[in-house]
Formats: structure tokens, C-alpha cells, sequence
């Protein structure tokens, strides 16, 4: 299989005979080669821990702050059609794959159980789905092959992109083939890294919940700026598919929280060394044992590799009191100090963020630790995917297994989408957002009243209690996770939060600039403002340059950087050299003449 997959890079991928070269009808022959040729996409296809854990998209999202901000946000990046990636013939060869496994494991289909022949054709669709997902979201409106493509067929060649409409409808009816046909017994889900029933569920429910939002939220099609085909109907049919995906998951009790202490809990699935499987429907284990490591302690915590990800104020100060309150309700939450401010909140705060009760293990002793200014940018430090022991942070030596895909989010897909379809109530919310906030340690206070610090969040665009509600809660519970935050702002057309003018990167208070702060209470100078930046201090600049600390008239540190949002850039350009290649092509309408 090895082989199978490796012939692959050099040439162009509709000249070469990836696969062609090993007789079809010899090979599928048995279960044993579905399953072969199958691990092949599980290998090369599962998400890696960057994309899991430390997303590009994600930290630069509107709840983190970074050193240098993405090319897409930067007044001087370099994004446009004629350098736009992702359109090369690698980028489309995981699509050929799957087609060949596709078309050609009918082969077998004699000499294998229907049923378990119908699973492995809807592993082969799920992938195919996951693999459309991604472009859509990239590009919109591509091009739709479930047929293998050869180097005589001009016709398909030369195709132009198929509506975005149509490629949605299509993923979705592979998910839904998948969801039927994929198996759910004890073989296909022990372990958490296959794929089954259940992680082909949960991820329709993901991706129906994301087009749903979409059409209701983006008035055109970005890809074409037409209206969008039966709108209203369309809407309701992917937020529906979105609550039926999840409600299978949820009445089939396969799957619930790990709630354990509330305390640990919710950070024990992100730093355990086995899959945290209760939860985590699909994963990517990593093992000491196997010599299969990862890199997310190291990229979080250093001050050079990484891009010292931190998390804004602006963000922090949605999560919740433990009595279910908004922590903007007090009198006094903008001059909170750093030190209290973690006092009665949502337990899921101090799990994601270094607090001033956070202690890592150096030279074999458990000590006090406090956010490092080399790496951070606001003082909000993520903790949600590091090993607490600084032997595991300066290279690839991380050990812990990461989710892909849990029944958390599946629970806000259900929330949100039941919001959206204006049916959420107080058994819906029970349901979903209650046990979310139980295991956090938060009262469930159903709403009755519109949160304004919620509503200001989101630019005052959403009145509507529940949804606030749940996309208060969908930031948290998700935090830095898959690239999801991004992908919520993009679907909500919440772009404008990542304009710096409107919302620049706030950290953390700070009532007297010519004070020393010891976080934790251990005797040591934890920050100061001084002439240059070391572990413990930062230097202050009127200038508001990029990549400068200010005070803002909030007392709040912020990290100066400038960033622009527009319109086109909901939607990546078709690459120049796609479109020259394939005239057929056309450009999404507002990357023209870019």
C-alpha cells in the first residue's frame, strides 16, 4: 500500500498512471484489499497535529493574537491569483485516489458481504466528502469529478467548475450514503481512529451546520455574486440534515462527556496519552511507546518556532461565572487584575490558559509558572495542548493523542443549528448547552434576556438570545481547535472582526504601568513594563507601530498590528495558472482584476 501511495508526487496527476500500473481486477479481490487500499486515506489523509491543534487559519482568527498576522490580513501580504496554491496537481491527487478505489472496488463486490462491501464504499465517499469540503471552503464553486479522470478526456479536462450548489448537494450525498452504509460496531469505532457511523455523522453534522450558516448569512454566492438557488429552502434543508446527523448521534448514547472533575476534565482530552474514546469519536493517537510524536508543546511555547499564540481579553471576558452569569456583568470586570480574574469562572478558563494557579514541572519539581513575555503577545497563554513538563517543549517530543472530531462539538452543531431554525427551547438547551456548561462547572442559566457585551462581540449583527448564547459557548468549548473558529467567522460573515482598527488585540489589565506583578502569588516578578522585552517585561511604544506594545485607555496591554478585512477575502482566488491552463475556469467575482 505504501508503494500504491508513493508513486505519486512527481508527475502530473492525469498523465500518470498512479494506480494503473497494478491490475484493478487483481487486486480487489477480498475484504482484506478494501481494507488495505482504505488505510491508505487513513494515513495520509487524518489531519496532522498543526491542523488539529495550532490551525493556521485559527490563530489568526478574532480570539487570538500572534507575532505576525497571515498574508490574507496584512495591508502588505502577497495573496492573489497568481500565487494562490492549492489548485496544483498534488493538491487533486487524494481526489483521483479515492475515484480509483471507487470506481474500481466493484471488482469484489462477489467475493465480499454486501454490508461490509457498502461500509468501505462509504469510507471511500466519506473521504471523497472530506476532500470537497475543504475545497468548497477555499475556493467555493470547483469542479465535481467522481470518476477517474484520464489524459484523453478533453471534455473533463477542460471542465468548468460546477455550482457551488451542486458540489454541496453532492457532498452531502456522499455523507449521507456514508452514514448509512458506514458500520458502527465495536471493529470500526474501538480505538477512535477509523472511520465509522459515527465520525462520518458527526462530521455531516459539521458540514451541513457550516453551509446552512452560510447561505443564511452571505446574501450571494461569493464564488459568482448571483443569488443563491431556492435560498430559504436550501437553508433549512442543510440546518435539518445538521440536527438529524447529530440527533443519531445523540439518541444512539454511544458517545457522551468526560466529566469527570470539573477542574481536569475538559483538558484531560487534549493532553491524555491514550484517546479519550467516551468523547472523542475520531482522533490521531501518538505514542512514546510507537515513536509517533508530535510538536504542539514546542510551537506553543517557544519564543522563536512558534507564532507566541495567545488569546485576546476581548475573547476571555465571555467566559461565564460559575453561578451561569456573564463575567461583564460585574461593576468591575474591566479592572479586574490578571491575578483574580480566573476566581469563580467557567473551570474551562484555566484549562485552555496558563493561571495564576498553573504549575509546570521543571528539573523534576512541580512549581509555579507564569505566562512568559517572549512568547505571549497578551499575557493569555494556551495551555489546552501542551504537556505540563518543560522536557517536552523544545522539539518534537510531545506524546500526547489529539481529537478530530468530539461529541462536544456535535452537541453545539445540535444547538446552533436548532437555533438558527428558530426551535431552540428549554428541552433543546438541556440537552446540549447544559451539559456543556455542567461539566465546566457552570449553573445552566437558560437566557431570557440578550447578553450586550455578546451582541457588541458580534458587531451588533445578532439579537437573537440563543444564538448568542451558542456561539459564546461554541468559542470556548472549541477554542484553537481545527481550524474552527476561522471557519465560524467565515460562515457567520463575521470577517470584520479581524479588521485591527475595530477590534486591535487586547491583553491583559494593567492599573499601574510602573508597578512590578507577581501573577501567582510565588514571590517573583512575573511582569513590568520596562525599556525591552525579556520573560518578564515589555517595552511600550506611542507609536502604535505594527509589532509594538501600547496601553489603551481601558489600562489594557495590546499588541499592535495592522490588519484589513474585505470582501473578497471570504473566498480564496482560482489560481491564475488554473485558469490559464483551463480557460473554462472562471475567477470567484470579486478576486477579479485583483
Amino acid at each position: 500500500m505504501a508503494t500504491l501511495l508513493a508513486i505519486s508526487s512527481c508527475d502530473d496527476f492525469l498523465d500518470r498512471e498512479t494506480y494503473d500500473s497494478i491490475n484493478a481486477g487483481a487486486f480487489f479481490q477480498k475484504e482484506a484489499d478494501l481494507v488495505l487500499y482504505t488505510n491508505g486515506f487513513l494515513n495520509k489523509m487524518t489531519p496532522a497535529y498543526e491542523t488539529i491543534g495550532h490551525n493556521s487559519y485559527d490563530i489568526n482568527a478574532d480570539n487570538c493574537a500572534i507575532q505576525l498576522s497571515t498574508d490574507l490580513l496584512r495591508p502588505d501580504g502577497n495573496v492573489s491569483p497568481g500565487n494562490q496554491g492549492g489548485w496544483a496537481e498534488g493538491s487533486w491527487s487524494n481526489l483521483r485516489n479515492i475515484n480509483y478505489f471507487l470506481v474500481n472496488m466493484v471488482s469484489c463486490k462477489n467475493n465480499v458481504n454486501p454490508e461490509i462491501y457498502n461500509h468501505y464504499e462509504g469510507v471511500g465517499r466519506f473521504w471523497r466528502a472530506w476532500f470537497y469540503y475543504d475545497k468548497v471552503q477555499t475556493f467555493g464553486a470547483v469542479p465535481f469529478y467522481d470518476f477517474v479522470v484520464q489524459s484523453s478526456d478533453t471534455e473533463a479536462l477542460y471542465k468548468a467548475r460546477d455550482s457551488r450548489e451542486y458540489v454541496m448537494d453532492k457532498i452531502l450525498e456522499d455523507l449521507t450514503f456514508a452514514a448509512n452504509n458506514c458500520l458502527s460496531t465495536e471493529k470500526y469505532i474501538a480505538g477512535g481512529t477509523g472511520i465509522s457511523k459515527w465520525t462520518v455523522l458527526a462530521f455531516k453534522s459539521r458540514v451541513c451546520l457550516f453551509e446552512g450558516t452560510y447561505r443564511k448569512y452571505h446574501s450571494v454566492d461569493p464564488s459568482t455574486g448571483k443569488q443563491w438557488e431556492d435560498r430559504e429552502a436550501n437553508i433549512k434543508k442543510f440546518l435539518n440534515e445538521a440536527v438529524s446527523a447529530a440527533e443519531e448521534i445523540m439518541d444512539s448514547r454511544v458517545y457522551s462527556l468526560v466529566d469527570d472533575d470539573v477542574q481536569t476534565a475538559y483538558r484531560s482530552l487534549f493532553v491524555s496519552a491514550d484517546i479519550k474514546t467516551k468523547e472523542v469519536i475520531w482522533g490521531r493517537k501518538y505514542s512514546t511507546d510507537l515513536s509517533a510524536l508530535h510538536n504542539l508543546s514546542g510551537v506553543y511555547y517557544s519564543a522563536t518556532y512558534g507564532n507566541k499564540t495567545s488569546l485576546t481579553k476581548r475573547f476571555m471576558n465571555t467566559y461565564l461565572m460559575l453561578d451561569g452569569t456573564p463575567f461583564t456583568n460585574k461593576s468591575d470586570y474591566k479592572t479586574t487584575e490578571f491575578k483574580d480574574e480566573f476566581n469563580n469562572r467557567d473551570y474551562r478558563m484555566k484549562q485552555t490558559v496558563i493561571s495564576p494557579d498553573y504549575k509546570m514541572t521543571i528539573n523534576n519539581i512541580e512549581q509555579p509558572y507564569a505566562p512568559n513575555w517572549l512568547n505571549t503577545r497578551t499575557g493569555y497563554k494556551p495551555i489546552k495542548f501542551t504537556i505540563d513538563n518543560n522536557n517536552v517543549l523544545s522539539s518534537h517530543v510531545s506524546w500526547n493523542s489529539l481529537p478530530i472530531l468530539r461529541y462536544a462539538e456535535v452537541l453545539l452543531n445540535y444547538a446552533e443549528a436548532k437555533a438558527e431554525l428558530g426551535e431552540m427551547g428549554q428541552a433543546e438547551w438541556n440537552r446540549s448547552i447544559a451539559l456543556l456548561r455542567h461539566r465546566a462547572g457552570v449553573t445552566s442559566v437558560i437566557p431570557t434576556s440578550v447578553d450586550p457585551y455578546m451582541m457588541e462581540y458580534f458587531n451588533n449583527t445578532i439579537d437573537d438570545t440563543y444564538i448568542l448564547e451558542v456561539r459564546r459557548e461554541r468559542g470556548i468549548e472549541l477554542c484553537l481547535e481545527m481550524g474552527l473558529r476561522w471557519d465560524d467567522l467565515m460562515r457567520w460573515h463575521m470577517g470584520e472582526l479581524l479588521n485591527s482598527a475595530e477590534k486591535p488585540w487586547t491583553g491583559i489589565y494593567i492599573p499601574d504601568t510602573n508597578a512590578e506583578y507577581d501573577f501567582n502569588g510565588d514571590g517573583i516578578v512575573d511582569f513590568k513594563i520596562d525599556a525591552t522585552e525579556t520573560a518578564t517585561s515589555v517595552a511600550i511604544s506611542s507609536s502604535l507601530a505594527n509589532l509594538t506594545f501600547s496601553i489603551n485607555s481601558d489600562n489594557n496591554l495590546v499588541w499592535n498590528f495592522n490588519r484589513v478585512w474585505s470582501e473578497y477575502k471570504y473566498l480564496r482566488p482560482i489560481p491564475t495558472n488554473a485558469i490559464t491552463r483551463n480557460p473554462n475556469l472562471t475567477q470567484n467575482y470579486l478576486w477579479e482584476n485583483r
